[in-house]
């Protein structure tokens, strides 16, 4: 780490200057210094940004502790007896600090450091178009990245800051579990949050203004919604929050719904109302760099209006995913070192809402492609009938598999026991723009979940063959002998 000299401002010249030490700009520093060149990473805050500290490593860590408790005690189906199974969670809390602890020494400044970053800990920000200020340090740099990321957003509403309200940002740092927890807010966060608190043991209440995972197919959706319900999780949709206040030791939120004015009354508040791009005090203006509260404008190269300045990850303002900042990472390795012009492409870019059941998704939604005017086919296979996951009692779900009339694959969607991960072979389909046919002549093993991807081809080829004229054709080719 470098030490700030207080007495004088210094001039640091290097090739890349990053300004965020998130998933996108550690991706851009390592790779970037391993390959001869010269780097400067600003960060002002922990590590490894928001997926790390506060986002999606403590949710799945906390998911999977609750995973556990929710199968535990409800065993009986295996024969088990499930009647002493307790929660300790501080322990649970312990688990999710420990995980974010073991990932930590991967983003930590001693591991750049030691490959050969030079790493300044303050904020920084533009004084020109070539130069970025860090504490009193001035860098000079050929390219700079802009990787501040996203942080919560919360909207203004009445009462909301007369009381102690959670956001993904400190939640994680509770050290008794809600007895009754209110969630603003049904996207991704929001449920997968509520499940956690609820398979815990917690009371939970979501109220989403719109309806809850709004970008994933409705009848995937309605799946996850019954299982949130199943799961203890009282769930309100369309409702318009009012006023918060505080009675006693509780939170009282006044919200709307059908013209009825209702009040939930709850021990905590989670507040799951979205991101915000972090462009605050990064100066953008002197650098000529166009932005707005959804995010820092680029092409499709992640150039900003400086072309010298790239921006990437959340705060580019499109998909907010983990892996799409790694992918926007390769981007701008392959444009500021080798000057190959590479574009994005985000027509296979996969997201999971990591629920029980999980809900994984890539490519078209049915939405997009009637909006777009293409003729599709839907084709489906439910997990009930997936041999493994009756061994397992994971039957909820299905498959989703959206082609055009040549059997070419444009989305799919997957509900169920490990959705995210039977996901991947579909990435990779899509992205090379395959048809159907390629899952049909695999062969999986027996018994898995992954055969769900093979059925669900062969199920779109059924009519086919065994349509009046294959029965035909095999009827005449019998006749010869």
């Amino acid at each position: 780490m470098v030490n700030e000299d207080k007495n004088a401002l210094k001039t640091i010249r290097c090739d890349i200057a990053i300004i965020g030490g998130g998933a996108g700009g550690l991706s851009v520093a390592a790779s970037a210094t391993q390959l001869g060149a010269k780097v400067v990473l600003i960060e002002n805050e922990k590590m490894g940004g928001d997926c790390l500290n506060s986002g999606c490593v403590p949710s799945k860590s906390l998911l999977a502790a609750s995973k556990a408790q929710w199968q535990m005690r409800h065993s009986e189906y295996f024969g088990i007896d499930s009647n002493n199974v307790k929660t300790n969670f501080k322990a649970v809390m312990q688990h999710v600090r420990q995980v974010i602890d073991n990932i930590a020494e991967h983003d930590s400044v001693q591991r750049f450091e030691k490959l050969g970053v030079q790493v300044i800990q303050a904020s920084g920000k533009f004084l020109n178009h070539k130069t970025v200020q860090a504490g009193n340090y001035q860098i000079k740099a050929k390219r700079f990245v802009i990787a501040t990321g996203t942080s919560a957003f919360v909207p203004p509403i009445e009462g909301l800051s007369d009381v102690s309200y959670l956001t993904n940002e400190n939640i994680f740092e509770l050290t008794e579990l809600p007895q009754h927890l209110i969630i603003v807010g049904g996207g991704p966060i929001g449920c997968e949050l509520a499940q956690a608190f609820s398979m815990l043991g917690s009371k939970v209440t979501i109220l989403e203004g719109f309806k809850v995972l709004p970008k994933d197919e409705p009848d995937c959706v309605a799946i996850v919604k019954e299982q949130l319900r199943v799961t203890g999780i009282t769930l309100y949709e369309e409702v318009n929050v009012n006023s918060v206040a505080k009675q006693n030791n509780n939170i009282v939120v006044t919200y709307e719904q059908e013209g009825k004015v209702m009040t939930a009354t709850g021990s905590h508040l989670l507040m799951a109302t979205g991101r915000r791009a972090n462009v605050q005090g990064l100066n953008l203006d002197n650098a000529g760099i166009d932005y707005s509260p959804k995010g820092i404008v680029v092409d499709k190269r992640l150039r900003t209006s400086n072309k010298k300045v790239f921006a990437i990850g959340d705060v580019a303002g499109h998909l907010q995913f983990t892996h799409v900042a790694g992918y926007h990472a390769g981007i701008v390795i392959k444009n500021a070192l080798f000057r190959i012009p590479a574009k994005t492409n985000y027509n296979a870019v996969p997201w999971v809402t990591y629920t029980e059941p999980e809900l994984a998704h890539v490519g078209l939604l049915t939405e997009d492609a009637q909006k777009q005017g293409i003729e599709i086919k839907i084709t489906e296979w439910p997990f009930v009938d997936n041999d493994r996951a009756q061994t397992d009692n994971q039957i909820y779900g299905k498959i989703k598999v959206l082609t055009d009339n040549k059997a070419r694959i444009l989305g799919v969607t997957i509900v169920g026991p490990h959705a995210g991960e039977l996901l991947l072979p579909w990435i990779m389909a899509i992205g090379e723009k395959k048809t159907l046919r390629s899952f049909t002549e695999v062969i999986a093993p027996y018994p898995t979940l992954s055969e769900i991807s093979k059925r669900v081809a062969g199920n779109y080829y059924i009519p086919m063959l065994f349509s009046t004229k294959t029965r035909w054709l095999v009827n005449w080719l019998l006749r010869l002998g």
